[in-house]
């Protein structure tokens, strides 16, 4: 069976960011239009920018490509 796009995305982002909590859902149903929540202690002391390229990298070639749209929200667990 293949994988979903959220699928591919969850597992990347797995692997990125081990212990983090993380969210895709499928905005529009047409596995293009992704919104990403992922939950890091990662993203601490780092600005949103910083945050948002490192889930790109790990993302790699699927954004632009075969993920037309990404929301993204990276935040850091409160203590």
């Amino acid at each position: 069976m293949m994988m979903t796009r959220c699928e591919q995305v969850r597992m990347l982002l797995q692997e990125a960011f081990p212990g983090a909590d993380i969210h895709v859902g499928d905005r529009m149903g047409d596995d293009q239009h992704l919104h990403v929540r992922i939950v890091s202690e990662t993203f601490r002391h780092q600005t949103r920018l910083q945050c948002h390229k490192r889930v790109y990298q790990a993302l790699g070639d699927l954004v632009g490509g075969k993920v037309h749209a990404l929301a993204l929200e990276t935040i850091v667990p409160s203590d």
